[in-house]
């Protein structure tokens, strides 16, 4: 692997990342503060009637991302069922009712896990007004919970925490939608696929017939990379060459999926009026995304073998295209961003290299994380850092001037193990039910043994942490899967999402308590390090036994 054209790739990431972070994340805090809406805002208000000044307790909240997401899902499966009656169907069939239900909870929990090929499967009415609106909402509902667990430790004796649909329509037209138009042009002028041509009859090199499918491709791709949602428009999702043409436009794919995550920081320190508060969350996502590369490409550039070392690294299922670095960076930066776009084939990792992505998935991807998701995820484990701070050194629990107790406890711990059972439970009933063992093992499973393993782990840690990347070695339009992965889904998006909100009701209820001698400091590099030290703790505690059986048994092999 050439190593300085790799530093640079890092380097130049690092700086755009970094000239994004202040105007970005202050324009991010003045949408979610400013008193001014919109005309486009109140037409839409008044449209649906919501009162943009009233706000909501923490249940009305929730309410509300309930009902808006069970009308997702509700809208979702219906445009699949109807899409031969609809135009540009291109003539392609009905999805049948498990794969429609899957990929519509899929697309609303902003996981975008598809058990099928897209350029094969929906025509374009079903791809751009379900699967890219479902990409903007889905991100913006992601946005709006984070706003609210921030303001819960902003506000003083609040019954409120925010109003849901105000939030809702401020994240998407102020922010996804200017920022994905920009992007749709950039990607363009990359060379991405944008027309509604339909399939193109075309005569190969070698004389076969091939039929090549164009797409509104530049449009959809820049919100899936925004919102960090995943679901690429061809199969082969980033690799393609008509979403991911070149080196550069690879980086900036990479760019896109981290700039509103690593931005979030800057909004939250601005809100609850603490610049230093996001600096820490910066530093602790940035110190866990930067190892998780450096691991990442290690374990790839230490394939054995002599073809491997000759070649640089293991670049089987990788395009060359991208260079080494372009693969493992894009890799790292979709598993722990929950975007689950992939520009390489992860079944042909390495197995330490493919351990790293689920890995990246179990720590909860809140390095930097899903848009929204990555921060509430995170301040769930500075309140859970902060409990064992105070244990350990004797200091009271307190975090932005809120007082941490049983309850605000009892909602953190919730949360953290929530992922973690769906993950264990769905892949140990998909190897404990007799029938469906075997339907696993001689359908879906393409390589038995403990890669095997691996591949269905794989399926439930990015279900249940709505993340939609796969090994791809795996047949997961089953019955099982589809209903399986449908259910993680949806349980692992929605009940962190109840508990995060029960928290910020928790908090916002509190006044502030002013800072004592006995007050951990929660802006200093220690607390940096404690943090990071829970969030890899955590993880390894819960899943090094069945990473044991699967990726680490046969990379010691």
């Amino acid at each position: 692997m050439a190593v300085w054209p790799a530093i640079l790739q890092v380097a130049t990431l690092i700086l755009a990342l970094g000239l994004a972070y202040r105007p970005l994340g202050d324009y991010i805090a003045r949408i979610y503060t400013s008193g001014k809406d919109l005309a486009v805002e109140r037409g839409t208000y008044r449209l649906i009637g919501v009162d943009p000044r009233s706000e909501q307790t923490w249940q009305a909240y929730l309410r509300g991302v309930l009902l808006f997401s069970v009308v997702g899902v509700l809208f979702v499966y219906a445009l699949q069922r109807l899409q031969p009656v609809l135009p540009y169907a291109l003539g392609l069939a009905a999805p049948s009712e498990p794969l429609s239900f899957n990929t519509a909870v899929s697309f609303v929990t902003n996981t975008n896990w598809q058990s099928y090929s897209p350029e094969l499967t929906l025509g374009y009415t079903v791809q751009f007004a379900a699967l890219a609106v479902q990409n903007f909402v889905s991100a913006a509902v992601g946005i709006a919970v984070a706003i609210a667990v921030v303001r819960g430790f902003a506000y003083r004796r609040s019954s409120t925490i925010g109003n849901f649909w105000v939030d809702l329509v401020r994240g998407s037209y102020r922010l996804l939608l200017p920022l994905s138009v920009a992007a749709a042009i950039a990607l363009i002028a990359g060379g991405v696929v944008q027309n509604v041509n339909g399939f193109t009859d075309a005569t190969t090199l070698a004389g076969a017939a091939q039929s090549i499918p164009g797409g509104p491709v530049a449009s959809q791709e820049a919100i899936k990379l925004i919102g960090t949602n995943g679901g690429g428009f061809f199969n082969v999702n980033s690799a393609h060459p008509f979403e991911n043409p070149t080196p550069w436009t690879n980086l900036l794919q990479v760019f896109l999926m981290l700039v509103i995550p690593f931005s979030l920081p800057r909004a939250f320190g601005r809100i609850v009026g603490d610049d230093r508060q996001g600096y820490t969350i910066l530093a602790v996502m940035g110190g866990i995304f930067l190892t998780s590369l450096v691991l990442g490409s290690w374990a790839e550039a230490a394939g054995g073998g002599l073809a491997p070392q000759l070649a640089g690294g293991a670049m089987e299922g990788k395009e060359v295209r991208y260079g080494f670095l372009g693969s493992t960076l894009f890799n790292a930066t979709s598993t722990l961003t929950s975007t689950g776009a992939v520009n390489s084939m992860l079944d042909s990792y390495t197995p330490l290299g493919g351990m790293l992505p689920m890995v990246n998935m179990m720590l909860g991807e809140i390095a930097p994380g899903g848009v929204g998701s990555g921060l509430y995820g995170m301040l769930v484990l500075a309140v859970i850092a902060v409990f064992v701070g105070g244990l350990l050194i004797g200091r009271t629990p307190e975090y932005l001037g809120k007082k941490i107790g049983p309850r605000e406890i009892k909602l953190a711990s919730l949360y953290i193990l929530v992922t973690p059972i769906l993950v264990l439970a769905g892949t140990a009933l998909s190897f404990a039910i007799p029938g469906i063992r075997s339907d696993v093992e001689s359908v879906s499973i393409w390589n038995p043994g403990v890669h095997g393993l691996s591949e269905v782990l794989y399926a439930f840690t990015s279900a249940s942490n709505n993340n939609g990347s796969a090994f791809a070695g795996l047949t997961a339009n089953t019955p099982w899967f589809n209903t399986a992965l449908g259910i993680a889904m949806l349980l692992g998006r929605f009940i962190p999402i109840v508990l995060v909100l029960a928290l910020a009701g928790s908090l916002a209820a509190q006044d502030k308590v002013p800072s004592t001698v006995g007050t951990l400091p929660t802006h200093r590099p220690q607390f940096a390090g404690l943090l990071a030290g829970v969030a890899v703790i955590v993880t390894a505690l819960t899943y090094f036994p069945v990473l044991t059986l699967g990726p680490l048994a046969e990379g010691l092999v």
